[in-house]
């Protein structure tokens, strides 16, 4: 009993982290969504602070961005040898926001600054369904603050380079196997939040006016959550066991290294492609370490192994009149998670994205944007032998809708 208390103890605290480094949400702009959140190779107006910082420069007027999308997600459960979906998430809708500001210093030299939220995710099981021992709820965010400075070295090539300070919070909530006096089973919530530092990135290059390329790289970010409370609710003859203590971790963000090129064909018509990279591979296993012992042991280790990753991103931007834009795009995400490593909080599989989207001019210094994104992650069905996760089929979608609101001066 030890020994599965302590597996299923350290197998959902080191999912929960691999959750915060393993699950990228890209809805960093509603124009760049519409699009299939390509951009790399664009000038991208305010945003270009997260697509590519060295396409800030040649942003032509001074602007300030605020933005948010509704995430709605839902994953279904089906447990091992069945063809009936035996449990469904409850998730609350998740709002992902980016807000950007960019002032022209003079024809060269740009500053910005961005807050956007690049990782961030709610699974709500529920205590009802048989997995409750390995979640019932999970929610996590990571906020990204980004001064930039970009540089036009010619009306052709950029450079620019950005800090970004990162602030995280998880809360984690599960069941244990274990009963008091009247039957009911423990539950544990682990709280915490850390700070760290990483940098973004980036070369823009137009060669001709019918094309533009673009470089980004975005670091990983290690996010040093230092005493974190964990708190146990057990029978009084068991307290002693499960203590309410603290503990520590370090939660990888991964890095990400973008490609991207545009083509204007027409002075209407805009394609994009990018190719991003993710280095999902620095994940390969986290430790957390307690401030007393829980169930015997003073610390918990798992290994997660996962694997780097591409997403392949394609849009396109239609400028019908003067004053509204129509959009399109899709993308092609390979998943990170290995055989084997399957999780209820990261139930991740390769997935596809189609997004639609439209931008207005409401006059000559307001513009808004809409985006819609649809995505569909393959049903997948994995043993969970190597990860302590559940096993079992997993199958997820979300629809997330977007507005943004632009003001240039």
């Amino acid at each position: 009993m030890k020994s599965r208390i302590l597996a299923l103890l350290g197998g959902t605290l080191l999912s929960a982290s691999a959750m915060a480094g393993g699950y990228q949400v890209n809805l960093a702009s509603q124009r760049q969504i519409g699009m299939g959140h390509t951009g790399t190779g664009l000038v991208t107006g305010t945003s270009s602070i997260f697509f590519n910082p060295g396409a800030m420069s040649h942003v032509r007027e001074n602007g300030v961005t605020i933005g948010a999308s509704a995430l709605f997600s839902k994953i279904a459960y089906s447990a091992p040898e069945s063809n009936e979906v035996t449990a469904r998430t409850d998730n609350p809708v998740g709002t992902p926001f980016q807000v950007y500001a960019v002032y022209k210093i003079n024809d060269k030299l740009a500053a910005g600054l961005g807050v956007y939220t690049p990782f961030g995710s709610t699974a709500k099981w529920g205590t009802e369904w048989s997995g409750r021992f390995g979640l019932e709820e999970l929610s996590l965010s990571a906020i990204f603050f980004q001064p930039t400075l970009s540089y036009a070295i010619t009306d052709k090539i950029g450079i620019g380079a950005g800090l970004t300070y990162v602030k995280g919070k998880v809360n984690l909530q599960r069941g244990i196997p274990v009963q008091d006096e009247a039957g009911n089973y423990g539950r544990a919530e682990l709280d915490g939040d850390g700070t760290s530092v990483g940098y973004n990135v980036g070369v823009y290059f137009k060669p001709s006016e019918k094309l533009s390329l673009g470089i980004n790289y975005r670091s990983q970010v290690d996010v040093d959550v230092e005493e974190g409370n964990a708190t146990f609710t057990v029978a009084p003859s068991l307290k002693s066991r499960f203590p309410d203590t603290k503990f520590a971790a370090s939660l990888p963000l991964p890095a990400t290294l973008s490609v991207g090129v545009g083509f204007m064909p027409t002075e209407a018509l805009t394609i994009a492609v990018d190719v991003n990279r993710v280095e999902w591979s620095a994940y390969e296993s986290l430790r957390f370490d307690y401030q007393d012992a829980v169930n015997g042991s003073n610390f918990t280790e798992n290994a997660r192994n996962y694997e780097d990753a591409y997403i392949y991103r394609i849009g396109a931007e239609y400028k019908a009149t003067d004053a509204l834009a129509l959009r399109a795009g899709a993308y092609y995400d390979s998943t990170p998670v290995a055989d084997g490593y399957l999780t209820p909080e990261t139930p991740d599989s390769d997935s596809r994205g189609l997004s639609v989207g439209l931008g207005y001019s409401v006059s000559e210094n307001i513009k808004l944007d809409a985006s819609f994104l649809y995505i569909n992650k393959k049903e997948r069905t994995d043993a969970s032998d190597k990860s302590g996760g559940i096993a079992g089929t997993y199958k997820s979608v979300a629809y997330i809708p977007g507005l943004a609101l632009t003001y240039n001066f």
